[in-house]
């Protein structure tokens, strides 16, 4: 499958089936971690975790006791380097059929961090678990994927804007990038919330992230992950239109709206 078709099959997945995924798919998808990079050019170092080998857990997850989980070194933009590089390890695990969830709150965070050997240089802001979907989802999961209206994202024009957050960017003034923006759009958000918004002007694309109270925490914010997933969607669907682009960080000095804080450019060959 194409990257795009596994970013619009894929659903986040709590409830599964008990089975266990094969050891050749974890030493797989471990493996694929390792050589996985990122545009800022920041080393994530991943470890496979068990509920029996390490005592990790998470109370909304069902029926598997695998876990994938990172850390690396807490510096400028570090947030969105994880994010960047998780979602290429999400999507490598739904290429296998194995289901994945962002999980950042639930869980008991302190044992995570000693299972992966934290130091106190780095932190660890997402894991998964790592497991086939159940054929039903528990009520639990029914109950939370309608609170934060998981099937649901923000209309294009909400999102992109063309030269100046006044001027919202409708799919068909988008052009050839409509299909790369269409894929950010898709994104997984913490609880949904989509935080990520893109100036497109002429051959740059400027990503920003709009605040939402309450996503910052332990010195680094939630928020944004979601755009670092967002910017690796970004490049994805460039990759399909066989174009390329530079990461750079020279902010357009564009007028925005309120909470909302300018991250980096891509700059489209």
């Amino acid at each position: 499958m194409k990257t795009s078709e596994l970013i619009k099959a894929r659903r986040s997945i709590r409830t599964f089936d008990g089975k266990g995924v094969e050891r050749d798919k974890l030493q797989n998808i471990i493996e694929y971690a390792n050589k996985t990079d990122n545009p800022f050019d920041m080393p994530v170092r991943w470890k496979l975790l068990g509920t029996k080998a390490d005592g990790v857990s998470s109370p909304v997850i069902v029926g598997t006791d695998t876990f994938i989980a990172g850390k690396l070194k807490r510096r400028p933009h570090a947030e969105e380097a994880f994010g960047y590089s998780f979602e290429k390890i999400v999507l490598y695990a739904q290429s296998l059929g194995i289901g994945t969830t962002w999980i950042a709150g639930t869980m008991n965070r302190s044992v995570f961090e000693k299972a992966v050997e934290l130091d106190e240089d780095e932190f660890m802001p997402c894991v998964s678990p790592l497991g086939y979907p159940a054929e039903k989802m528990s009520v639990r999961e029914t109950m939370m994927r309608a609170g934060v209206k998981a099937d649901t994202r923000l209309d294009f024009s909400t999102l992109f804007f063309d030269g100046s957050f006044d001027k919202p960017l409708t799919p068909e003034k988008a052009g050839e990038l409509r299909s790369a923006l269409e894929l950010v759009r898709l994104s997984p958000s913490a609880v949904n919330k989509q935080p990520w918004r893109i100036v497109v002007d002429n051959d740059a694309a400027h990503f920003y992230e709009k605040h939402s109270k309450g996503y910052t925490a332990n010195g680094w914010d939630t928020q944004k992950i979601d755009i670092g997933i967002a910017m690796c969607h970004f490049i994805c669907g460039l990759d399909e239109l066989n174009r390329r682009a530079d990461l750079i960080f020279d902010d357009p000095g564009i007028a925005c709206p309120p909470d909302t804080e300018y991250i980096a450019t891509y700059k489209i060959k």
